[in-house]
């Protein structure tokens, strides 16, 4: 069930380059990504997935020299919105619109309010919006994997200015915000692999106010 596989997954410490996960399998992790909830359904990211190991190399040497970077199979880069625009929503408008006949006009009314909320904020504040949006993804993307039983580590700590840099986001408009390695546990060598899962209980972590 479910909540095994969450148990059986833990964030790998070392990967082994030689047994890549199954385009198949990174297809649907990449297709939950997609189908993630997002605020107001702005999907205000973009996301880059990773296979080629010189581009590896030069992430890893902007990521504190981590090896999951370049011995993961496929990595995944979340970018955010560096901010909210016009022509953004707009476009979110157009495809809802298109999607589902009739619409328009509660679309509009609903989306221009979102536009006066947003777009006079701080670029800044807006970018951390949208970064909490693909945040939401990458836990879609994290529990797609387990259930799929592909060994995944979630990655902050990178120098994310070079990591835009190295990729070209911004002149897209995007920033980098978070990472994830996919690949195969190494038989060896991984500290973490034969400990167990620690969490806290349930009665200090959940309070019902029921």
């Amino acid at each position: 069930m479910f909540l095994d596989k969450l148990n059986w997954r833990y964030a790998t410490k070392k990967m082994d380059p030689s047994k890549p996960v199954p385009e198949a399998k990174v297809a649907q992790i990449l297709e939950a990504i997609r189908m993630a909830p997002t605020s107001s359904g702005l999907q205000p990211f973009h996301l880059f997935v990773i296979r080629n190991p010189e581009l590896k190399s030069k992430l890893k040497a902007a990521a504190n020299a981590k090896d999951l970077v370049t011995d993961s199979s496929h990595l995944l880069v979340f970018a955010a919105y560096d901010t909210y625009t016009a022509a953004r929503i707009d476009e979110v408008v157009a495809r809802h619109a298109a999607e589902r006949p009739g619409t328009e006009a509660a679309l509009d009314t609903y989306y221009s309010n979102l536009k006066a909320a947003y777009l006079p904020r701080d670029a800044q504040v807006n970018f951390e919006h949208a970064a909490r949006q693909a945040y939401i993804a990458l836990g879609f993307a994290l529990a797609a994997a387990a259930e799929l039983e592909v060994d995944s580590t979630p990655m902050e700590g990178f120098d994310a200015a070079r990591f835009d840099d190295i990729l070209g986001l911004a002149d897209k408009g995007l920033k980098s915000v978070v990472a994830l390695a996919l690949g195969t546990r190494a038989a060896e060598g991984d500290w973490l692999a034969p400990l167990k899962k620690v969490r806290k209980p349930a009665y200090d972590l959940v309070t019902d106010l029921n």
